[in-house]
């Protein structure tokens, strides 16, 4: 199933790419705040299993009305190195642990529109977004995939200068300027994939490609991550997971390219969807 925040409200996208706002259809059994969903994910998708093609066609929406599908997390996990071609532009050796930061909430946004850069060397870094569906703690490996709600498409923006301040990195507060943590347009529920652990995903800067790689790559895949994070904290409904980028940020270029205004930022992920952002000056 693919489901969407639109105009603020909870939406199915059927397969004949129709909307349903659910609070509609389920006589306000269901509320329309998409983030409130995930509390009652299982009895959400076993309505909307129920559910015909009635409503408007998503090509009838503008993008404007798309906001990001889990816009209130109570907790973010955002990963890094966990590809090896990453890792080595980055001048690091592949992880035998996942380094875990957060992006504070304030830094998420929908999948389309501005995004305003402060002073600094922004970056980009295309990412799957995988959304808790069910509470998760001390989950097996081989069975994490059923917690998972559902994936999207991400950006872990960053501004590499703060991100490197010493004495010690401030991964979390480089990556977590207003606008720094869009996602969207869609959620997708894992059923949806042949196999959620292959997906291709990149993003473009005015139409040239930047990044572009495959989620088999990872060095911890989703159900790997998921096992480690539930194994120390309990993961709640809700919560989102940044997974990790591939090799091709601007960084890792020679020379060095970072946003600049005027740039148009596509990201996608086959299967989910792509966003599109406009960078503009902060001042």
């Amino acid at each position: 199933m693919r489901f969407a925040n639109i105009h603020d409200r909870l939406s199915l996208v059927t397969a004949s790419d129709t909307v349903v706002d659910i609070a509609q259809a389920s006589s306000e059994q269901f509320g329309s705040s998409m983030q409130y969903a995930y509390d009652r994910w299982d009895d959400l998708v076993a309505f909307c299993s129920t559910l015909t093609d009635t409503g408007r066609t998503l090509a009838d929406i503008p993008p404007s009305a798309f906001g990001n599908p889990a816009p209130q997390p109570r907790q973010i996990f955002a990963i890094g190195l966990n590809y090896a071609d990453h890792a080595a532009e980055s001048s690091f050796a592949v992880p035998e642990e996942p380094p875990v930061f957060t992006k504070f909430v304030t830094s998420l946004a929908g999948p389309y529109g501005t995004i305003a850069l402060p002073e600094g060397k922004v970056d980009w870094e295309v990412e799957l977004v995988v959304v808790i569906g069910r509470e998760a703690h001390r989950v097996p490996t081989d069975n994490a995939w059923r917690y998972v709600a559902g994936v999207s498409v991400g950006q872990d923006l960053s501004e590499r200068d703060r991100q490197r301040v010493g004495p010690a990195p401030q991964f979390s507060m480089g990556k977590s300027h207003p606008g720094f943590g869009p996602i969207g347009p869609l959620l997708v529920t894992p059923d949806e994939f042949d196999n959620p652990d292959d997906l291709e995903l990149g993003c473009l800067i005015n139409g040239e490609q930047m990044q572009k790689g495959k989620t088999s790559d990872m060095v911890f895949p989703v159900p790997e991550l998921i096992a480690r994070l539930s194994a120390i904290t309990p993961l709640l409904p809700g919560d989102v997971i940044f997974t990790g980028t591939p090799a091709g940020v601007g960084l890792g270029r020679t020379p060095e390219r970072f946003l600049a205004p005027n740039d148009e930022l596509i990201s996608y992920v086959r299967g989910v969807g792509e966003m599109r952002h406009l960078m503009v000056s902060a001042h």
